[in-house]
């Protein structure tokens, strides 16, 4: 990282699509980190703080010539920062570093409950693009035993007044999240959330513990029972077949995926659908990610 001196706690996450993004980590970890089915932050390091105003500040200086078009805002919840800091942020990007098109950030949806839509469509005009929106699952049931923090109430209301502000959101959801006694559920009340929510970009990760189950098993009282790969399937199709999206960019080809779906909904719906229960009825004909090849 010679060419952009900054300064990480590591480690430092990213959403897929931010590859070729310059990651300016404004927080370390998670405000809520309390979520039992992620890791990402649990390292002992990894203690959730702001990054001092002035090394954000000095850091952007820093990379002012680089050229890059996009940035991140790190780390896990970095709209939990006030407006005012936000702002402070955004302004020092625009003005320092005008060669960048687009800020985004990861989101909690309850960071943007104390937001207004004035103060965000302020910080869209700043700059600020799209965050990127852990709702997991439409389901309260389920999101009581992983222990989300949040509901679909909560969800939905954060992703309108985004939508208000012309902030556009990347919805993530969990497929097999609940396991098999709240699969179809799960399923169906994370499409009715996606339906009345109306998300410019959603996508699907399979729910996967590289540290071990333990703390997420508790939470569903030692009950829970993992999907199979054609239950996980079984799962998306419910998902899809719910969802009546009029232009959300839908994408299922993180590398936790098997089965790597690409489209628009609701227009490559069917085709989705089609590759779906091909997959499951045609073992085989569809190619699929080799177990060895998947991972967070």
């Amino acid at each position: 990282m010679a060419q952009f001196p900054l300064n990480y706690i590591e480690p430092v996450f990213r959403p897929p699509s931010e590859a070729h993004s310059l990651i300016l980590q404004v927080t370390n970890g998670c405000s809520y980190n309390q979520c039992t089915f992620c890791d990402m932050y649990t390292a002992p390091q990894k203690k959730f703080k702001p990054k001092p105003e002035a090394d954000v500040l000095a850091e952007i200086d820093a990379v002012a010539k680089a050229p890059v078009r996009k940035i991140f805002l790190a780390d896990g919840d970095a709209m939990v920062l006030s407006s005012r800091r936000l702002t402070t942020i955004l302004e020092a990007i625009q003005a320092r570093m005008p060669q960048v098109e687009r800020v985004s950030a990861y989101c909690l949806p309850s960071n943007i409950k104390k937001k207004s839509v004035e103060e965000l469509k302020a910080l869209r005009k700043l700059g600020l693009g799209m965050v990127y929106v852990g709702c997991e699952s439409g389901d309260d049931e389920v999101l009581g035993y992983v222990n989300k923090g949040e509901t679909f109430a909560s969800s939905k209301a954060a992703l309108i007044k985004l939508k208000q502000a012309g902030i556009k959101s990347s919805v993530m959801i969990l497929n097999g999240l609940g396991g098999r006694t709240f699969s179809q559920q799960h399923a169906i009340n994370s499409a009715r959330l996606m339906n009345e929510a109306q998300p410019e970009y959603l996508s699907t990760l399979v729910v996967s513990f590289p540290l071990g189950e333990e703390r997420f098993r508790a939470g569903f009282n030692g009950q829970f029972e993992p999907l199979s790969q054609m239950e996980l399937f079984q799962e998306i199709r419910t998902l899809v077949e719910h969802l009546e999206l009029s232009s959300t960019v839908f994408r299922s080809d993180h590398a936790s995926n098997y089965l790597v779906l690409k489209g628009t909904l609701g227009a490559d719906k069917a085709h989705m659908l089609d590759t779906i229960d091909t997959a499951i009825h045609q073992p085989g004909r569809i190619p699929l990610r080799p177990e060895w090849m998947r991972g967070l």
